[in-house]
């Protein structure tokens, strides 16, 4: 048993019952990002937090403890992604990231935004033109020290 078979049982499990993300988040208490990406192997779940998953999806007590271990984290198979929908993220990077970074910097001074202190909202919103997607990121700046 391991965290990759763990993901994979919850995946199955979803399909097969029609589980919406966003139904599993409202039980455990935080946003549908967070727990979606936690779902996949990518965030660490409190014991409380893994038995509401494991009731969800069926998982044994064992596999409940898998969701609690701090997991590898970076999901992508390959450096450059070839899911169109997750290669078009990497597109976004690759044409808008030194802007982003030279506006940041520019607003904020020398430092990153954080993926740790962060949150995340996608929402559909409708359009006569076609529905778009509306992802919003946010992290704390954390500035450079000197030292």
């Amino acid at each position: 048993m391991n965290r990759m078979e763990v993901t994979e049982k919850i995946i199955t499990v979803k399909v097969a019952k029609g589980i919406q993300w966003a139904d599993v988040a409202k039980k455990v208490g935080l946003s549908k990002e967070w727990v979606t990406s936690a779902c996949l192997g990518q965030m660490t779940l409190d014991d409380k937090q893994a038995r509401i998953v494991g009731k969800i999806f069926g998982l044994t007590v064992e596999e409940q403890k898998w969701l609690q271990v701090v997991p590898y984290k970076g999901s992508l198979a390959t450096a450059v992604p070839t899911d169109p929908l997750i290669y078009r993220w990497y597109e976004i990077v690759s044409v808008y990231g030194t802007t982003i970074k030279e506006l940041i910097h520019e607003e904020f001074g020398d430092g990153i935004m954080s993926a740790i202190d962060f949150s995340m909202d996608i929402v559909r919103q409708p359009d006569p033109k076609g529905d778009r997607v509306n992802v919003v990121l946010s992290g704390k700046f954390l500035p450079y020290k000197q030292y």
